[in-house]
């Protein structure tokens, strides 16, 4: 057994710089832990939680892992379990060193957040809650989740997810009986320690989650700085946001981890991939287009539902390969068409990671938008392992690859940024 090793049970109080992030998808992993990299801590994130321990020997050491889960299409059940031998694995009683969790959830409350929640309690303490990210829209008010100050419930990401409701996280919560109360703005603005003190009050009549609410980034710095140092054994379940604000409350890791230099990496073409059919993903791959003018392509969704079976496969994969081959730039998106179900959204992804896979090696950067698109062409290329490094803008991370030459890998989920955000990506790429 390591030397390290230590028992990171309830009760346990891990290394402050030491963090293990959970999350569902690929590029809330990287969006996530992007904040802790910023704050000079080496922050790998892994698509293989499960691997064994030699498979992790790239990661093990790191101050922060992320892991994704890839559970945000799952049932609920098999998310939560999935989430739990995550942190078992990773972070609790079988972990190299024990860990700070922070349970990555979508900042619109899409997916099982409330389900692996619950899951977690019994292994991690009580839940501090607060998706609100509020430099891309996101806050939060009376427990429920606001975008761009509509309510969620009202908001095109639920309709196009085919959600409805109110985004009231505390009922969210309650179905899977978690006894849940709200820290209410007004005691947020009072300062940490009026925060501290209500989830104190709340712990002592046996409250398992509490929701705080948000609406800027001073919000979040008072929320962080309240429950970083909690008596009671706690983790955190928030967005980007949080996690920005906790990184700066850790232990600060060694300064520079995250440069570039001497660095060798990949020369080749810039590949875009937009898998995300969001009207924020659509205006940035014009803006893209515009500013670069890369090649662009639209794969059909059904040609990608009947794969190598339909009739125009194999001349798209010859004209992928001829533009790669050829160094240039390409964007790849997917249409619509009457058919679309956003429940297709892994098949279209694999299918469409398996369409550019025999010109991959062409490749010198990926910028993937959604986490189902950017997992999809990483895990058919066998790349488990990014190193993050900074940020292009709030939600959109860079890494490179472990491999050597490294590759540039961009990730975004699909309703974040700037309508710049995908030319920015590809902007910090030519830098390096």
């Amino acid at each position: 057994m390591s030397s390290r090793m230590r028992s990171s049970s309830i009760g346990t109080l891990p290394s402050p710089g030491a963090w293990l992030v959970i999350a569902d998808d690929l590029s809330g992993a990287a969006d996530c832990a992007i904040g802790f990299a910023a704050a000079g801590a080496r922050t790998m994130v892994t698509l293989d939680a499960k691997a064994a321990d030699d498979a992790l020997a790239g990661i093990a050491d790191a101050d922060v892992i992320a892991a994704d889960v890839d559970s945000r299409r799952m049932a609920p059940a098999r998310a939560a379990a999935c989430n739990v031998e995550a942190w078992q694995r990773l972070g609790g009683a079988r972990a190299v060193q024990a860990r700070r969790l922070y349970k990555k959830i979508d900042s619109t409350l899409r997916g099982n957040w409330a389900a692996e929640t619950a899951a977690l309690l019994p292994h991690a303490g009580v839940a501090i809650v607060a998706p609100a990210f509020p430099a891309t829209g996101r806050t939060t008010r009376g427990g429920c989740v606001f975008v761009n100050g509509e309510p969620l419930g009202e908001s095109d990401i639920w309709r196009l997810e085919g959600l409805s409701g109110v985004a009231d996280m505390a009922a969210l919560l309650a179905v899977h009986d978690v006894r849940t109360a709200v820290v209410e703005l007004d005691v947020v603005r009072a300062g940490d320690a009026a925060v501290r003190a209500r989830i104190a009050a709340f712990v002592a009549e046996g409250v398992r989650a509490v929701v705080c609410d948000a609406e800027s980034e001073a919000d979040i710095g008072v929320i962080a700085a309240a429950t970083v140092s909690l008596d009671t054994p706690a983790f955190w379940v928030g967005s980007g946001g949080l996690a920005r604000a906790l990184a700066t409350h850790g232990s600060p890791a060694e300064q520079g981890q995250g440069s570039a230099s001497g660095i060798e990496h990949r020369k080749g073409p810039v590949l875009a991939l937009v898998g995300s059919m969001s009207g924020v993903s659509g205006r940035q791959a014009a803006l893209l287009r515009a500013r670069t003018g890369m090649d662009h392509i639209e794969i059909a969704p059904q040609v990608l539902r009947d794969g190598s079976a339909h009739a125009s496969w194999a001349s798209i994969q010859q004209d992928i390969a001829g533009r790669l081959q050829g160094g240039r730039d390409l964007l790849i998106g997917i249409g619509r068409d009457e058919a679309f179900d956003t429940a297709e959204g892994p098949t279209l992804s694999n299918a469409l990671a398996a369409l550019v896979l025999p010109s991959f090696d062409h490749v010198g950067g990926l910028i993937a938008t959604g986490g189902e698109t950017a997992r999809a062409m990483l895990a058919a290329a066998g790349i488990a392992t990014l190193q993050l490094r900074h940020e292009v803008e709030p939600g959109v991370p860079l890494s490179r690859t472990l491999e050597r030459p490294a590759r540039h890998v961009a990730t975004k989920a699909g309703a974040f940024g700037t309508d710049a955000a995908l030319w920015l990506a590809w902007r910090a790429m030519q830098a390096d």
